[in-house]
């Protein structure tokens, strides 16, 4: 039986994630440590996520720790992964799919359609104010940084009428009694792995990525490859108005995907079915572009977006 040393960031659900795993590796008798992580995401906390720009901020200094053999494997939420993964590294394992969508957290209203006009809607993620605005232009969208529990405490507290967070998150911290409803994959497309865990290793660590066989999930993998070439083809990282939800049905992968502007008045949207996943990802990404996702992307990447005051 294997050590296996797992590096994690340190925010709950990062370590809910790598002790969930670590379970996992146990139950076959391996010995497993935590080495949790301090990355350039979790340092800097006081501005929003779109301002940062920095691809790989959840991800670099954990890479450092495996490219030393600090560590032998990490676990990431799949959205926080660069799909221009480096070349010394692999995804050996990419495990079963939670709930992809969004969740509608409020204390006082049941769903989207029922805030009041003008209600304040935190999230850091362009992606989610991007639709949100598109549905509710009247609503005010707020920056929201921090841990799960952190973020409801500010909802509690009166500081915003929602929240919106990925229902996955929520419900691996058994905090599913804040969601109120959960938000349609038609009207909130996920953001690009939502909902799914990556285990990283060195791609030359052929003893470990056989001891992690077993964690992967071969048709959320296929879902997931698609995502991430349709990312990949537009250029784009975890913090732009980009969604894409993946499904492997009955031997075919279906996609869709949006790319809108921050301000929810132009959003465009794609749906499309194919044998290959990573060629149907590159083809909608394609003609995402060629609608108008060039011009759209452009003007994000060409500008500093201006992300509201806090309320």
């Amino acid at each position: 039986m294997a050590k296996l040393r797992i590096g994690s960031r340190g925010s709950q659900l990062a370590l809910w994630q790598a002790n969930h795993v670590a379970s996992l590796l146990r139950e076959k008798r391996h010995t497993v440590e935590i080495e949790v992580i301090k990355t350039t995401g979790d340092k800097i906390t006081d501005v929003a996520l779109a301002q940062v720009g920095t691809k790989g901020m959840f991800t670099k200094e954990i890479e450092e720790a495996l490219a030393d053999k600090r560590v032998d494997l990490a676990v990431h939420s799949l959205k926080d992964v660069p799909t221009d993964l480096a070349q010394e590294f692999d995804l050996a394992a990419i495990m079963k799919r939670e709930d992809p969508r969004d969740a509608f957290i409020s204390v006082k209203f049941a769903a989207l359609e029922e805030l009041p006009q003008g209600a304040k809607v935190g999230t850091s993620s362009l992606r989610r104010q991007c639709q949100l605005k598109a549905v509710r232009p009247d609503l005010e969208i707020f920056p929201l940084r921090g841990n799960v529990d952190t973020r409801i405490r500010k909802l509690e507290a009166g500081e915003y009428d929602a929240i919106i967070l990925a229902a996955a998150g929520v419900n691996r911290l058994g905090l599913d009694k804040y969601v109120r409803s959960r938000i349609s994959a038609d009207v909130m497309c996920p953001a690009v792995g939502q909902g799914a865990l990556a285990i990283e290793i060195r791609r030359n660590d052929a003893q470990t990525r056989t001891l992690l066989a077993f964690l992967n999930d071969a048709d959320t993998r296929v879902a997931i490859e698609c995502e991430r070439a349709l990312l990949g083809s537009l250029g784009g990282g975890c913090q732009v108005p980009i969604g894409a939800y993946a499904e492997k049905r009955e031997g075919r992968v279906y996609l869709r995907a949006i790319v809108g502007r921050p301000d929810g008045s132009l959003i465009l949207r794609e749906q499309a079915e194919g044998d290959s996943a990573v060629k149907l990802g590159r083809e909608v990404a394609q003609t995402l572009l060629w609608r108008g996702g060039d011009k759209i992307l452009t003007d994000v990447y060409a500008q500093e977006v201006v992300v509201p005051k806090q309320p």
